[in-house]
């Protein structure tokens, strides 16, 4: 029975999963993203999280601590200089990970890990999705939300409406050519 052991041993030795581990942490680290199985993922959510919040307080206990578990001195100046930076103001939740499908071969469920605050793409979408939800919305239907609606079916039509006219300028200009 498996009560009250919580750590996923991924089918590998103590060893094995501690150096396999610092490795893909390394590589988070200095890549930003990497793909994996879901299973390693997760683990390695739960390996890197705490040493990103000990590389907020850059004193040289914290850089030693994280060295025992990465053993690589490229990927810890990476992550007391670059990576500390951009998750100052960040409370906790420095990884994301999205699942990406099966892969070929074995038909494992692959994901990426990437850091958050790394991520331009998510990131523009956040501060649009922020400025959205700073509205609010009554129940009586009055406000910036019904008079922003009329002007969103406006912009479509026109929209619309000049899509057509390239067709019909194209079928025009095919038509003679092809008599």
């Amino acid at each position: 029975m498996r009560h009250g052991k919580k750590i996923n041993h991924l089918s590998r030795t103590t060893s094995h999963r501690k150096a396999m581990l610092a490795n893909m942490a390394s590589s988070l680290i200095k890549h930003k993203r990497i793909v994996t199985t879901v299973a390693k993922a997760k683990a390695l959510r739960v390996y890197v999280e705490p040493l990103i919040t000990k590389s907020k307080d850059a004193s040289t206990h914290n850089q030693r601590t994280v060295f025992a578990y990465l053993k690589d001195k490229h990927a810890v100046s990476e992550l007391f200089t670059i990576v500390s930076e951009k998750v100052a103001s960040r409370p906790g939740g420095y990884t994301r990970i999205l699942k990406i499908g099966n892969r070929m071969g074995d038909n494992a469920d692959m994901a990426m890990i990437e850091l958050v605050d790394f991520n331009e793409f998510f990131d523009g979408f956040n501060s649009a999705d922020k400025k959205k939800t700073n509205t609010r919305r009554s129940r009586r239907g009055t406000g910036t939300a019904v008079k922003a609606a009329p002007a969103a079916p406006a912009n479509t039509v026109d929209q619309d409406v000049e899509v057509e006219d390239v067709k019909t300028e194209t079928t025009d200009n095919t038509e003679p050519t092809a008599e």
